[in-house]
């Protein structure tokens, strides 16, 4: 990656390794099917596809993989199982770009981070209207 402030998802994908393109292009879709409602944006350098201007996920390419950031060691935990042959941290999960994408397991973390999300939204509404 040569260029580091991106102004589109469209200009970071560009700037990755053509086998890498293709595969964030991929997943990028995959995130927009499942997060129909979602934000497409640029943050922390970036993809990031944000719901009510709270972050879902981000997606970034790298040399030998890319990765999905959750957000949370909370939720990587939560769905460990599923993660089980993949190299994950507290809150980055690697895909190897070697590998066939993985639709249905990107698409569930897709959707259960969205679902938490609209979760903590609904849980900060429901506290305001307490006050």
């Amino acid at each position: 990656m040569a260029k580091s402030s991106f102004q589109s998802v469209d200009d970071y994908i560009a700037a990755q390794p053509e086998n890498a393109q293709r595969v964030l292009q991929r997943v990028r879709n995959i995130i927009r099917k499942a997060v129909p409602g979602a934000e497409e944006t640029i943050s922390y350098g970036i993809p990031a596809y944000k719901l009510h201007g709270t972050p879902v996920l981000f997606l970034a390419g790298w040399r030998q993989h890319y990765s999905l950031y959750p957000g949370t060691g909370k939720f990587v935990a939560a769905i460990k199982d599923d993660l089980a042959r993949f190299q994950v941290s507290k809150g980055t999960i690697r895909f190897p770009l070697s590998e066939p994408v993985r639709v249905k397991l990107i698409e569930r973390i897709a959707r259960l981070r969205a679902k938490e999300v609209a979760g903590i939204e609904k849980a900060k509404s429901s506290a305001s209207k307490k006050r």
